[in-house]
């Protein structure tokens, strides 16, 4: 019988994934405020080029971050549909909002909006990136033969069409409202019930509303300043 067969053990890898996928959002996230930092992008360029070339990141790191992103839609998917075969005809009949959350009923199109957001976000930014480095076999980190400048010129660039900004302050809505519910989700399903629920409920609001309001602020800054 295979691991992922029960309910529990669903519920149990989707959490997991969830708070990986969270960790890296939180790491992404320090390494982009430091695009905000007046020294014309210096410091966010020599992360970006670090992360960028270690070996490490790009033979181990991303690929791991790949399978877990790809995991974790495919098991969002799958729980919603078991659940909706084991609620069978009362899945129609029961006032849902009477038992549960706006955000809590509509996890599976909200998670369906931000995979579209991040398959146009690695379009953005991913996908060239990887066009450089493996296809034209450029490591250097430059733009234009001036050392040090890509990572920060191609963010800015990124953000000079208002209809990108738009595009993305509307995927980090939806983010914000997926976390709101998936963070307690996930540690209800560990089994976290203890003395620090509140205090992980607490955090859990802050991290949802905070991070992606971050990313907005950092979108518009570039956008602004470009």
């Amino acid at each position: 019988m295979s691991i992922l067969s029960s309910s529990l053990a669903r519920k149990f890898a989707m959490a997991l994934s969830a708070l990986f996928l969270m960790l890296f959002l939180l790491q992404h996230f320090a390494i982009n405020m430091t695009s905000l930092l007046p020294n014309n992008g210096k410091t966010f360029n020599e992360i970006s080029h670090f992360m960028g070339t270690n070996p490490i990141v790009q033979y181990a790191i991303q690929p791991i971050l790949i399978i877990g992103v790809v995991f974790h839609f495919i098991m969002g998917f799958i729980l919603e549909i078991k659940n909706k075969k084991a609620q069978g005809v009362k899945y129609y009949k029961n006032n849902g909002a009477a038992n549960s959350t706006w955000m809590s009923r509509n996890m599976i199109y909200s998670g369906l909006f931000i995979l579209i957001f991040i398959v146009i976000h690695f379009i953005d930014f991913w996908f060239p990136e990887i066009n450089t480095k493996f296809i034209q076999g450029d490591w250097s980190g430059t733009h234009e033969g001036i050392s040090g400048l890509r990572y920060y010129h191609e963010l800015q660039e990124k953000f000079e069409e208002i209809w990108r900004v738009v595009l993305y302050v509307i995927g980090f809505v939806f983010l914000s409202l997926h976390l709101l519910h998936g963070f307690n989700s996930a540690f209800q399903s560990m089994g976290a019930n203890n003395k620090y629920t509140n205090g992980m409920k607490i955090f859990g609001k802050l991290y949802a509303i905070l991070i992606p309001l971050g990313f907005i602020v950092i979108a518009l800054f570039h956008h602004f300043n470009h």
